[in-house]
């Protein structure tokens, strides 16, 4: 019996199955990974140790818990593969974006225990920020076991359903909107006669440092930026700048729209 089944070898479950053995939760010879070509997942599999299979029913079968690591588009598509094969106590969690409890529900066998899972792409470098909600028939340590996997690749926190759209604002899609801040940083460097490599460097560099000293210091971001202000400085006619540009705002309405769009998929 294997602890863990990753149904999808795409970037989202091979870094999934990295951060569980790198923080040591699992050993390699407890978990699977399936996809439809073994060429998707035969040199993670050799490079990790973990096992991998075409057979989505008997990864399952042999799984107490199954993480599905698929495009909500080829969801219910995967489901069927094994959806004979569901315990009554497998733990079945997905990262499908959008789509709810009540709809993988009706994917699953009556009362199957289900976790929805919001992750983003930073957990290919173990830096995720993944949202977690539970159906009522998943246990407080199930749920822990689901907190503990999410945690070894970036951090998680539980959150009502209800809140998962603006999750996907705030954090699913947000490193689109960083890499644009990021791209612009560099352009405006490139400008004032710094090389294209090296200016990308410094932007990515000041992001990270930037996040993390808030996330170490629990510094309010208003703070931080007060802190940087000099009277007459630099810092505060550029934030005068973008002020007057309207940046607050448009971040918002950008993350608002993201918002909307979730709501309505």
């Amino acid at each position: 019996m294997k602890e863990l089944c990753i149904v999808g070898s795409g970037n989202m479950g091979k870094a999934i199955a990295s951060g569980i053995l790198e923080k040591g939760l699992l050993k390699p010879q407890e978990l699977v990974i399936t996809d439809l070509r073994e060429n998707q997942f035969r040199e993670f599999c050799e490079k990790t140790g973990i096992s991998g299979t075409c057979d989505n029913a008997a990864a399952v079968r042999e799984s107490r818990t199954v993480i599905l690591a698929v495009k909500p588009q080829y969801l219910a598509d995967a489901v069927d593969t094994f959806r004979d094969q569901v315990a009554k106590d497998t733990l079945v969690v997905s990262i499908a974006a959008g789509r709810t409890l009540a709809e993988l529900a009706a994917l699953f066998p009556a009362r199957t225990r289900l976790v929805r899972v919001m992750p983003n792409v930073a957990a290919m470098v173990l830096e995720s920020m993944s949202a977690v909600s539970a159906n009522e028939y998943v246990t407080r340590e199930e749920l822990q076991r689901v907190m503990d996997m999410f945690n070894s690749f970036g951090k998680a926190e539980e959150v009502p359903e209800s809140m998962m759209d603006a999750v996907v604002g705030v954090s699913g899609s947000s490193p689109a909107y960083v890499c644009m801040l990021v791209e612009a940083m560099a352009d405006a460097a490139v400008m004032g006669g710094m090389p294209r490599a090296q200016a990308y460097r410094f932007a990515q560099q000041a992001v990270l440092g930037s996040a993390k000293m808030l996330l170490e210091t629990g510094m309010h971001p208003g703070a931080m930026k007060d802190m940087v202000c000099s009277p007459k400085g630099t810092t505060i006619e550029a934030v005068s700048v973008l002020e007057a540009r309207g940046f607050r705002g448009a971040v918002m309405e950008a993350v608002d729209a993201c918002i909307r769009r979730s709501e309505a998929l």
